[in-house]
């Protein structure tokens, strides 16, 4: 665990070196101030649409971070020939996996305390009231969202030669999945066999990242989510990003350091 805590601090110190999270958090403050300023005919309304804008930006800016620290992690590792004085010490691939994914999980759970932060205070300011519970399990589940993502992303890594194009395909996937994969058993109804039952097994097969979007709780105040359909959707993202993670392990494991 001494190896793996060691990893995750030096990419969490690398994340914050960077120029990334600061931009989008910048970008962020910037367009919802701006949005906040358009306070068009005193709408109470304003208020739903300034906390979705605002959320829209934390979910684009935690996954522009995730992919983008992930994505870059195991090839600069090669391409800076530091992999070889890592593991020529009792470090294992398996530590630098798990230590790489728990230090850019980490980073990024870090990363959107200060988001949502920002949205609870800007909330706040127009509501008057703090909704501290709703805005916590919104964060929470984003961040489990986000392990899943980084997860994937590392196995990609290896996969993929180029950072860009691992984090390019990687969105691409990621977006496919929360924004069409939900829709995939309706298709198969339409579909002739063989292609509906290769349907099927895709849409239960694929990790359904819209499960973590807690959007319209936040924003129209619908309340809280059960406890115990957060400690499922939970271990839901647990078991999937322990499935990439071992994948990953298992390609990094096969695949030379020379490669």
């Amino acid at each position: 665990m001494n190896a793996i805590f060691a990893l995750a601090n030096i990419v969490i110190k690398e994340l914050y070196r960077r120029k990334d999270f600061y931009v989008l958090f910048i970008l962020t403050v910037l367009i919802t101030l701006v949005m906040a300023s358009a306070n068009l005919f005193n709408d109470d309304k304003i208020v739903g649409y300034l906390k979705s804008i605002c959320l829209l930006l934390i979910w684009i800016s935690g996954l522009v971070m995730a992919v983008g620290t992930a994505a870059r992690q195991i090839p600069a590792e090669r391409e800076n020939r530091t992999i070889y004085p890592l593991l020529a010490k009792p470090v294992t691939r398996a530590h630098v996996v798990a230590g790489k994914f728990l230090g850019c999980w980490l980073a990024c759970g870090m990363a959107l305390v200060v988001f949502y932060l920002f949205l609870g205070v800007v909330s706040a300011s127009h509501e008057h009231e703090w909704r501290i519970l709703s805005y916590a399990q919104a964060l929470w589940m984003q961040w489990m969202y986000l392990g899943v993502v980084i997860s994937m992303v590392l196995l990609g890594s290896i996969i993929f030669a180029a950072p860009s194009s691992n984090a390019t395909i990687c969105i691409v996937v990621v977006l496919g999945i929360q924004y069409l994969g939900r829709y995939l058993h309706l298709v198969a109804v339409h579909q002739a066999e063989p292609m509906r039952t290769i349907t099927e097994v895709v849409y239960f097969a694929i990790p359904h990242l819209e499960f973590f979007d807690l959007h319209d709780f936040v924003v129209f105040k619908i309340g809280l989510v059960g406890w115990q359909y957060m400690g499922l959707a939970s271990f839901y993202a647990w078991a999937y990003t322990a499935l990439f993670l071992l994948a990953t392990w298992v390609c990094f494991r096969r695949k030379p350091l020379s490669q």
